[in-house]
């Protein structure tokens, strides 16, 4: 009994530093901002900002890993595509633990009441290329998954639309962004999204596809769009004369958004 009470507070002391390393090391303890742009530009300019710790590539994309006003953020350039959007939001979820997920970028419109540099937060979106209607799916509707639309964090929302009081001079709404394979720039492209979902406020490439990867892997998201063109006709004609303007808007939403997440 006395070699027992002698041995105590060793016991004890070699418990306590198991636990506090324990506790330590135990991956998803802080939070940690996923966010994901498809281009360079759409990347560069919070990039230049953040206190970057450790730059990670994996499967040729580079992830840098750091902090932005305080909070801890993983900043990455996926390409473009849902292909390259999905891996790239696993590798976040799986190597980085990330707790959120914000896809941040530019994008095209149909809505004649939004203009070039205005930025749309998402309250769903959808793979409007999705297409096994052959089979009486209604279009976007994920095969097997029996799922169509992915809808963003309310609380992300919420917390994005106060982060825009915050952005003069932009003009900033909620709602549908589509999302697919192709870039539209009218004709039966566009009459097809327009006929099939009424309510699509930004037309872009990448959105949904991490949209249904943070579904299946349960962590919130929130997609934030800037309209670097009208998606029509003329698309082609003003998309890159508007891409550094509305590239530099979503930033701006976007960087106010880290400072209150």
């Amino acid at each position: 009994m006395k070699k027992i009470l002698v041995l105590l507070p060793t016991i004890l002391l070699s418990i306590f530093l198991m636990v506090g390393c324990t506790s330590q090391s135990e991956p998803g303890n802080e939070n940690v901002l996923g966010i994901i742009g498809a281009m360079e530009e759409e990347v560069e300019i919070l990039k230049e900002k953040m206190d970057i710790k450790e730059t990670t590539t994996i499967a040729g994309i580079k992830f840098y890993k750091g902090t932005l006003h305080d909070k801890n953020i993983v900043l990455v350039r996926s390409g473009v595509g849902k292909v390259n959007m999905a891996m790239c939001t696993q590798v976040l979820v799986d190597k980085f633990n990330v707790s959120a997920l914000v896809n941040s970028g530019v994008a095209g419109t149909m809505n004649e009441d939004l203009n070039q540099g205005d930025v749309v937060i998402s309250t769903t979106t959808v793979q409007h290329d999705f297409d096994t209607t052959a089979f009486g799916d209604p279009l976007g509707e994920i095969s097997r998954l029996n799922k169509r639309f992915f809808d963003a964090d309310k609380n992300m929302i919420n917390k994005a639309k106060e982060a825009a009081k915050n952005v003069k001079g932009v003009n900033i709404v909620d709602g549908m962004v589509a999302t697919g394979d192709q870039f539209v720039a009218g004709g039966d492209i566009a009459k097809k999204i327009k006929d099939n979902f009424k309510d699509v406020e930004a037309v872009e490439m990448e959105g949904a596809a991490m949209a249904q990867v943070a579904y299946l892997n349960d962590i919130p998201f929130v997609i934030l769009r800037s309209i670097s063109d009208k998606a029509n006709g003329e698309a082609d004609l003003s998309y890159e004369e508007f891409l550094p303007i509305a590239a530099k808007n979503a930033s701006s939403l976007l960087e106010e958004f880290i400072k209150i997440y």
